[in-house]
């Protein structure tokens, strides 16, 4: 999922945190991060949406920049993790027309509270057009990994979640700093933008903030932005993503 990828990317920069609440003191206080999540089969769907996170077969994204393009596709496909029948989504990432890697999310959505929820991934990395690794792959269920959330279906400013609990492969977590901002894009200018900051236990000091537009969903990282949108009709998952 390319909301772990920046681990791979080594970058300086300040980790923003956002404050919520007050202390005894008057000092701020910083909410706890949640880990626990309802998984229960009978709760989740593999199809639905909530206000930052379409899961519906056919629907795209395509962003670019600096050389980099992923292409995000909710597929016509379900596999059961855990459990649960999840919905998976294909990402491709691409870096100067070079196919780098191809990630087989596996997601549910909450009937009632319409969090979306992450079950893992299988992972290709790419060079040279051979897969080379398999690394940051991990299901729930499996190694003591547990599912996380990717993006609640409330959202307010401060609120900390894990989206990956996969123990020595993936940890990563989210906070939404703000829930105002106005982001610009080839695929056009979108207010009320939530801007989320990634980070995780696993590497200190390493942060990414990202950007996420009302009805569609990651739409800005670093100097990646999107380019275009929207529903296809063929929503199958290319031969070297869905192999498995």
């Amino acid at each position: 999922m390319r909301f772990r990828h920046f681990l791979k990317i080594a970058f300086a920069g300040l980790v923003m945190l956002a404050a919520v609440g007050a202390g005894s003191a008057g000092k701020p206080a910083t909410a706890a991060w949640v880990t626990e999540f309802d998984t229960d089969p009978e709760h989740l769907s593999s199809v639905g949406r909530n206000g930052y996170f379409i899961l519906e077969p056919g629907f795209y994204r395509l962003l670019r920049g600096g050389g980099v393009e992923l292409l995000v596709t909710v597929l016509d496909e379900t596999k059961r993790v855990d459990g649960v029948e999840t919905r998976v989504v294909e990402e491709r990432e691409s870096e100067d027309g070079e196919l780098i890697e191809v990630s087989r999310n596996y997601f549910a959505i909450h009937k009632s509270t319409h969090d979306v929820l992450y079950f893992g991934e299988d992972v290709e990395m790419y060079r040279q057009g051979k897969v080379v690794s398999h690394e940051g792959s991990w299901r729930a269920g499996v190694n003591k990994a547990r599912a996380g959330l990717v993006m609640p279906g409330e959202v307010r400013a401060g609120q900390r979640f894990y989206q990956e609990q996969a123990p020595g492969v993936a940890m990563d977590r989210f906070e939404i700093l703000s829930t105002t901002e106005t982001v610009k894009t080839p695929g056009g200018t979108f207010e009320k933008c939530l801007r989320t900051s990634d980070t995780s236990p696993m590497i200190k000091g390493m942060g990414e903030i990202k950007y996420f537009a009302p009805g569609i969903g990651l739409v800005k990282y670093e100097n990646v932005l999107l380019v275009e949108h929207g529903f296809r009709k063929s929503s199958q998952g290319s031969k070297s993503g869905s192999g498995r």
